[in-house]
């Protein structure tokens, strides 16, 4: 059984010692965690990922920043929500000088990260890292000399590893706090477990490489998460939050995009909103507004406010089974609106998910990250394992590497996990604008400055 008291530990993430953080008058802990992460280059590169369409001309649609903004925003609501019932019912939480607030704030700033870890081109560009080591020759040639578990690592790109793995890096220097790491972690497991649960939502996908196997324990550890198996622990409770906020931002945001670009008829989306505000969808009080954006902007702010409400009921009744284990499913599958969610989800797939401009953002994608993953990978191989092939065009693809990229002490007899988690770590972080550019010019479709 897990504690809220220990769950909540103050201090900032450090593998090799606890780091109690020294009080600030201003800002809480978790509040600086937001700050950090609001000036970190991985959130600013947000801005150039698309979410889901291409950027048009003349319409906005929501990149991978603005919807992390807007995920973060409905997560403060949820936690504020959650904690004013948490300090109430644990009166032990108010000597730690924990406040609602604070748990807002955790989730806030978990939300904020929630897709730090994407690379170029959304779920295209997971897949498409994964298919080049599973299926290409200079992608599988690397099989032979990494454990299995590294294998299982590079041939199932996932962006919530890759974003913990971003978070915990010393190079971003974010050190955030325990709680906002742990409420991060939806999938609190490795990529290769002995037996999967497909009945626990936190199994579903997987939240860490084997190479933060060890930062993980250790964050499981001090805020006494419980570890169900050999390979894998229980949410911490506020992930659970943190995945319901992405849940309503996606699911009624994209049908509002969706819905903007002309992909879904606009009686169909306010039918579809209409479904989740119930007794208080009052549909003669839209024609008050002048232009269809207006009224699926109203539409979108009550829907998210009540399926916010819902959440938070669904939080409160399922809280203790939460700590114990016996609850793990999404928040957003157990509440009233949980028929016309799925009825979204099913219409987002049709209409917009499977739409010409999405599914050329697409091919692009996997054509653009296959050929950057080929050409420095295979000059990275000739460089230490086929040298007899190492060449003067190698030589210039590795000198296009980032600075500090360890190019140094590999060979034939030195595992090139890390090596290879460098260069993913590269490719990943690109944003979408970045990634083409490159591709153009070390394919040579177009030279620099043009």
């Amino acid at each position: 059984m897990m504690h809220w008291e220990k769950l909540l530990t103050a201090g900032r993430f450090d593998p090799t010692r606890f780091q109690k953080e020294n009080p600030e008058s201003i800002r809480t802990s978790f509040e600086r965690d937001y700050d950090r992460i609001i000036f970190s280059a991985p959130f600013r590169n947000l801005q150039d990922k698309t979410q889901v369409f291409p950027l048009p001309e003349h319409h906005f649609v929501h990149t991978r920043l603005t919807h992390s903004l807007e995920v973060s925003s409905v997560g403060r609501s949820l936690g504020k929500s959650a904690g004013e019932y948490l300090i109430h019912k644990y009166p032990d939480l108010e000597p730690a000088n924990v406040t609602a607030t604070d748990i807002g704030a955790i989730v806030a700033a978990a939300a904020l990260t929630h897709d730090i870890g994407n690379p170029p081109f959304g779920h295209a560009g997971e897949v498409a890292i994964s298919d080049f080591f599973k299926y290409h020759p200079y992608g599988y040639i690397w099989q032979p000399h990494v454990s299995t578990q590294e294998w299982s690592d590079l041939c199932n790109f996932e962006g919530n590893a890759q974003g913990f793995r971003m978070l915990v890096s010393n190079k971003n220097g974010l050190l955030l706090s325990y709680a906002t790491l742990a409420a991060f972690t939806k999938y609190p497991r490795p990529s290769l477990i002995f037996e999967k649960d497909k009945k626990r939502r936190s199994q579903k996908k997987f939240g860490f490489f084997i190479d933060q196997h060890k930062d993980f324990e250790h964050l499981a550890d001090v805020l006494g998460l419980t570890k169900i198996n050999s390979d894998a622990w229980l949410r911490h409770p506020l992930a659970f939050l943190v995945e319901a906020a992405d849940d309503i931002c996606y699911s009624i945001i994209d049908l509002e995009d969706g819905s903007t670009l002309g992909l879904v008829g606009m009686e169909q989306s306010i039918s579809l909103l209409g479904q989740i505000l119930g007794d208080k969808f009052q549909p003669g009080k839209l024609e008050k507004y002048g232009s269809d954006a207006q009224k699926l902007a109203i539409l979108r702010a009550m829907a998210i406010g009540q399926l916010v409400e819902e959440c938070v009921e669904a939080f409160k009744d399922k809280e203790e089974e939460m700590l114990s284990g016996t609850f793990d499913q999404a928040l957003t599958d157990i509440i009233p609106s949980a028929k016309a969610l799925a009825e979204i989800a099913n219409l987002s797939v049709e209409k917009i998910y499977r739409s010409t401009p999405v599914l050329e953002k697409e091919a692009a994608g996997f054509q653009v990250l296959e050929g950057l993953l080929e050409v420095f990978s295979k000059a990275l191989n000739h460089k230490y394992y086929q040298t007899e092939l190492y060449s003067g065009k190698d030589k210039s693809i590795l000198r296009l590497l980032p600075e500090g990229f360890p190019l140094e002490g590999w060979g034939e007899q030195v595992n090139p996990y890390p090596l290879l988690r460098a260069l993913v770590d590269f490719i990943s972080g690109m944003t979408d604008k970045y990634a083409l550019s490159l591709y153009r010019r070390v394919k040579g479709i177009s030279l620099p400055g043009t």
